[in-house]
């Protein structure tokens, strides 16, 4: 499952973008936040006839010394031939310029290790470097992007700024970080929490702050299929300090959902380092 695009990206321009001012857009809050997951629907061809789990997000750092993520999803797959446990645990770190973002995934399926993803990438003049430690050595050149929190300090200002749609790129270092994705970001009116929100008590002190709607859609640019259909799309509420909620995560067949249960907020007054 590519779950883990949500946040690593949103979870949400080229090379050519101006990196040093780009995180002064959006104060990103430290957090920690934990999603339970459900089967939203599911399509015959799927086979699944149910699906639960958790989802734990904790995100740290600041604009001075970079940002990172641990994440973590665990979900049991029920089919007509039985249940399937499934744990994915995610952890990167993204520069503070975002000019290099390293990544390691480890994939577990009925707690066997079925595959460890581990590698560094470099944003150069000329596009992505990537440089990948497991499963085995491998460097490759991709098209020129940004990574997941210049995607979402992107996605905050354009908020901010009342615009609904545009595309953008994206690397994040999920499944076999061999591609770069294009997503299209359409996103809603600011709208107000309400009192019946079944989040509204996750939310504790936030639960007053306003949200945007967001949809995103991720297009494979190495599918040669000529189909411009996404690969898959993400729909949840983003605060204007990067916390994200009320989750579907739809993969076609099936989709998902993840509502926000708990919520704890780090400290983040210690201030940057004077420059020498």
């Amino acid at each position: 499952m590519r779950a883990t695009r949500l946040f690593l990206a949103a979870a949400c321009f080229s090379a050519t973008l101006p990196t040093a001012p780009a995180f002064a857009v959006a104060a990103l809050q430290a957090h920690r936040a934990v999603y339970d997951l459900t089967l939203s629907k599911a399509s015959d061809r799927s086979g699944i006839t149910g699906i639960t789990g958790r989802m734990v997000y904790e995100f740290n750092g600041s604009a001075c010394e970079g940002y990172t993520v641990k994440f973590r999803f665990v979900t049991q797959i029920a089919t007509a031939d039985g249940t399937k446990l499934t744990d994915q645990q995610t952890t990167t770190f993204e520069d503070a310029e975002g000019k290099t973002f390293s990544f390691v995934t480890k994939s577990f399926t009925d707690q066997n290790l079925d595959k460890e993803v581990k590698g560094t990438a470099t944003r150069e003049q000329k596009g992505l470097k990537v440089e990948i430690d497991k499963p085995e050595k491998n460097s490759l050149e991709l098209a020129a992007t940004q990574f997941p929190t210049q995607h979402l300090v992107e996605l905050i200002g354009k908020a901010e700024k009342g615009e609904n749609f545009y595309q953008t790129n994206l690397f994040d270092g999920s499944e076999d970080a061999n591609k770069v994705m294009t997503t299209t970001v359409i996103v809603g009116k600011k709208t107000d929490v309400q009192k019946s929100d079944p989040e509204a008590p996750a939310l504790a002190k936030l639960a007053t702050d306003k949200y945007w709607p967001v949809d995103i859609a991720y297009f494979d640019d190495t599918d040669n299929k000529g189909e411009e259909v996404p690969e898959y799309r993400i729909s949840f509420k983003l605060h204007e300090n990067g916390i994200t909620r009320d989750l579907v995560m739809d993969y076609g067949e099936f989709s998902m959902t993840g509502k926000l249960v708990n919520l704890s907020l780090f400290d983040q007054t210690k201030p940057c380092p004077a420059s020498k």
